[in-house]
């Protein structure tokens, strides 16, 4: 006669305790790589890289995006030696809307205790960057064409305000209404830069106003800079603050990039979705009911290890060695009939990333040079993507 075995693998990890809900939707980056993808590529493979025209450079280590929605394609396996290698492959994949970030300011780490200490610092306006990115990217887009630049700043700096009262003041008299409060650039970057700096990062504003969901406040994230030695990363720093970066000046189209978000809230759940352990068949001395785990024992002052029922979803999670199928700058070539459901339209900017990423629709999301590549094969270039899929996801 068969019964249930009396050993299992646990079920969970126990890495990700407490189960709780993510404190914000704004991530923080506890790990930056020491790495860009081009050094990686170049200690890998040398000379090919030098081949493609892929010179080292400083750049953001990451960039926000926001998840539109998803999609397939027919996708030339590029890998080698695999039994479907140069063959098209159905891939499914997220398309990501991609604006332009704004450099606000620029910070600067030394060392002191074993631990980097921040040593200030420095902010710009943003205005000019705001007006650029509109004229370059939006200006022809056909929804943005009932607005201004003047609008758009004023918008932008309205929603700032909200995130950063002190960052924006009122200024009834002004152009745009509102005025950003910035310092003496010229003195105090040269403040900031001084002394033995061990690392440089800098503070971006995301431009929600042209995302599909036409959101009012943006985002603040620090970004670390990468890619070169010191000097040279203080430079670009210095170089990019009051201006703007797309997502191609951080990424290549091909490579591997790690996803930090939140993931999809799924409310308070019992263990066997939570966990996923096992469900035991009904019988008659199930009185005390099903989908339960039984007696466990008190652990009073520690971490309880037995599965229990709880807060699922809604978790900060990261995803390793996502691949960037394709980068592009109009995002309507990528956009279904009908738009994206909840979301709407992509005007400028955009990711294809292959499978799926974590977060419902609209969730910002911060993309990260990858911490731990591979090992193995990586990608030099992008692959070739002969169909894309823009059949409508209405009743999908």
């Amino acid at each position: 006669m068969g019964h249930r075995k009396l050993e299992a693998p646990r079920h969970g990890s126990l890495g990700v305790r407490p189960r709780k809900r993510a404190s914000e939707l704004t991530v923080r980056v506890r790990t930056w790589p020491a790495k860009t993808w081009i050094e990686v590529l170049a200690e890998r493979y040398g000379s090919e890289v030098e081949k493609l025209n892929i010179a080292r450079r400083p750049m953001l280590l990451g960039f926000p995006v926001y998840k539109a929605g998803m999609s397939h394609a027919l996708v030339v396996e590029d890998r080698p030696r695999t039994p479907l290698t140069g063959k098209p492959v159905f891939t499914p994949l997220t398309i990501l809307d991609a604006p332009p970030i704004v450099v606000l300011g620029l910070r600067t780490y030394v060392a002191e205790g074993g631990a980097l200490k921040t040593q200030g610092e420095a902010w710009r306006s943003p205005v000019n960057a705001v007006i650029e990115v509109f004229e370059k990217f939006y200006k022809d887009s056909p929804f943005f064409k009932q607005y201004s630049a003047k609008e758009i700043v004023r918008k932008y700096l309205a929603g700032l305000r909200k995130v950063n009262h002190g960052l924006v003041k009122p200024d009834p008299g002004g152009e745009y209404g509102f005025k950003f409060i910035e310092t003496d650039f010229e003195n105090r970057v040269k403040q900031v830069l001084s002394g033995e700096i061990k690392a440089v990062s800098l503070i971006v504003s995301t431009l929600p106003i042209f995302s599909g969901i036409g959101k009012k406040k943006p985002e603040i994230f620090e970004i670390r800079v990468g890619g070169g030695k010191i000097d040279e990363l203080t430079s670009y720093a210095e170089k990019v603050t009051g201006g703007f970066v797309t997502v191609s000046d951080v990424f290549l189209e091909g490579q591997l990039v790690d996803v930090i978000g939140v993931t999809k809230g799924k409310g308070f759940q019992g263990v066997i979705k939570r966990f996923g352990v096992k469900e035991l068949p009904r019988w008659h001395k199930h009185r005390k009911g099903s989908r339960k785990i039984g007696a466990r024992s008190p652990g009073f002052g520690t971490m309880s290890e037995p599965p229990q029922a709880g807060q699922t979803g809604f978790h900060r999670r990261t995803e390793l060695n996502k691949r960037i199928l394709k980068i592009g700058m109009n995002g309507l070539e990528v956009v279904p009939e009908g738009g994206f459901l909840h979301y709407g339209l992509i005007y400028g900017p955009y990711l294809l990333i292959k499978g799926s990423v974590i977060g419902p629709v609209k969730r910002v999301l911060m993309l990260r040079h990858p911490v731990r590549p591979p090992l193995g094969w990586l990608p030099l270039t992008p692959p070739q993507i002969t169909y894309l899929s823009l059949e409508s996801k209405q009743g999908a």
